[in-house]
């Protein structure tokens, strides 16, 4: 088995609702592939009395008589009578525990992946709440809900009006790991790879346990992701044919909006989403919106300056953005093929995008590195599309501080030390002098450059880059 690496606060949360003198009702909630199953277990091991995880697709009657079999091994009762409906099923979940009330040892009940097992007229949500009120609430229990479809869990339970209003004690929202985390998780595994390695699976996988798992020691990062994404037995090589369908209702709308994000590095508003996909517009788009967003998919972001209408959407969720470039529809799959593919413009355009959006998930570890992280600051873009005086111009990554400074950042993925030139630094300059102009901000500017393996001082930089970070800043501990 597979230790628990990292998650330290989130182990924390489950054992101490644990230890708690108080009946205690956890969420965990979080992308799938993210560990939320593991995560339970681990941190609750020998101590889970029933666990039941939904069926997908399942009507209510055989999952009830699944919930039944568990429940005659937990009771040891073979002649339990099987339940009707998700009522008379948590009428008789509370009968087996009174018999046991009076034990020391709290209990500790796990529903997985409630979403499938509260489908529409299961009546599950209403008979869990009279559980919850009716007995669980005043006896010495712990009851862990979890679920990978996170805006239905935070609306339909989190945000619950009806019996489970307010009834959750604790909440966890299981993130993907972090680059230091990932490093962490594969030096358990014994699998040796410098950080360099590591960024470009990261860059593909994101931080999803699940997917680097599929990792192996003693091969490079290149020939992993050969046998992962582009072998016929690849876990990623069809992952996303699966993977909306298996959290959302209706996923073609939401798989829609995921390919006309893909097709801009950069990020959408919403009349262009609208524009590109042809859904309409409405309740139902902000619903989908939302839900990708709260599933770990898709971020929104206000560009430097802008207001709330000009928010942008981005694709964030890298493997959708890889499997809509590199997998989907390429005929040829053999071995070799990322490294052939890797010489390809499209890489170079996918490269540096991927690793932007690496930095700005690892913004708290630059600020940190930038020896900022006690100073208030918000990060953003800036897009200027050009008039008559200045040509168009972006800039990646903006921190705009609280001390009077704002940190132009330019984020790099160059396989060597970074070289600046004389056109890259007059560039540079000009980026410099678009922004104060054109954001009319009297802030110390200073430009940041972040790369993949550090940049190599010469008369073009100094003078001109204030701040030169690389990989190691991203793998810091905040």
């Amino acid at each position: 088995m597979t230790k628990l690496v990292g998650r330290i606060q989130e182990k924390e949360i489950l054992k101490k609702a644990f230890r708690s003198a108080e009946p205690e009702m956890v969420a965990v909630i979080g992308r799938r592939r993210v560990g939320k199953t593991f995560l339970v277990r681990e941190a609750l091991k020998n101590k889970i009395d029933l666990e039941f995880t939904g069926v997908q697709h399942s009507t209510s009657k055989p999952q009830i008589e699944y919930f039944h079999f568990l429940l005659s091994d937990f009771a040891k009762d073979d002649n339990l009578p099987l339940p009707k409906n998700w009522h008379a099923a948590f009428r008789q979940l509370i009968r087996v525990l009174d018999k046991q009330k009076n034990r020391k040892q709290k209990f500790v009940i796990f529903f997985d992946e409630l979403p499938w097992l509260a489908s529409k007229k299961s009546g599950f949500l209403d008979a869990f709440g009279f559980f919850w009120n009716n007995w669980a609430s005043k006896n010495n229990i712990l009851v862990v809900i979890c679920g990978s479809a996170a805006s239905w869990m935070i609306k339909r339970v989190v945000q619950n009006r009806g019996g489970l209003h307010n009834r959750i004690t604790k909440r966890i929202h299981l993130k993907a790991f972090t680059l230091r985390e990932t490093e962490a998780y594969f030096k358990h595994k014994k699998i040796n790879l410098n950080r360099y390695q590591i960024a470009q699976l990261y860059m593909i996988m994101g931080g999803i346990p699940h997917y680097l798992k599929e990792v192996e020691a003693g091969k490079s990062a290149v020939q992993n992701i050969d046998d992962i994404c582009f072998s016929d037995t690849g876990l990623l090589r069809d992952e996303f044919v699966s993977l909306y369908p298996a959290l959302f209702e209706k996923a073609e709308n939401h798989i829609s909006i995921v390919r006309a994000l893909g097709q801009k590095w950069k990020g959408l508003g919403r009349k262009e989403i609208l524009q590109i996909t042809g859904l309409p517009n409405g309740g139902s788009m902000t619903k989908i919106l939302k839900e990708l967003i709260h599933s770990g998919f898709v971020s929104a972001y206000y560009p430097f300056g802008k207001k709330k209408k000009e928010m942008l959407y981005r694709l964030t969720d890298e493997y959708s953005l890889f499997y809509l470039h590199f997998i989907e529809n390429k005929r040829i799959q053999e071995r070799g093929m990322w490294k052939r593919l890797s010489q390809t413009p499209v890489y170079q355009s996918w490269s540096g995008y991927a690793f932007e959006s690496l930095c700005l998930k690892h913004t708290l570890e630059i600020k940190n590195a930038l020896q900022i992280g006690g100073i208030y600051s918000e990060t953003s873009s800036f897009t200027f599309i050009g008039n008559d005086d200045f040509p168009g111009t972006q800039i990646d990554l903006l921190i705009d501080r609280n001390d009077g400074v704002v940190n132009l950042c330019e984020l790099k993925f160059h396989r060597g030390k970074f070289l600046i030139n004389k056109a890259y630094a007059d560039k540079l300059e000009q980026k410099r002098n678009i922004f104060k102009t054109i954001s009319k901000t009297n802030k110390q500017i200073f430009i940041t450059l972040i790369t993949a393996s550090g940049m190599t001082p010469n008369k073009h930089s100094l003078g001109l880059i204030d701040n030169a970070l690389d990989l190691d800043a991203l793998f810091e501990n905040v």
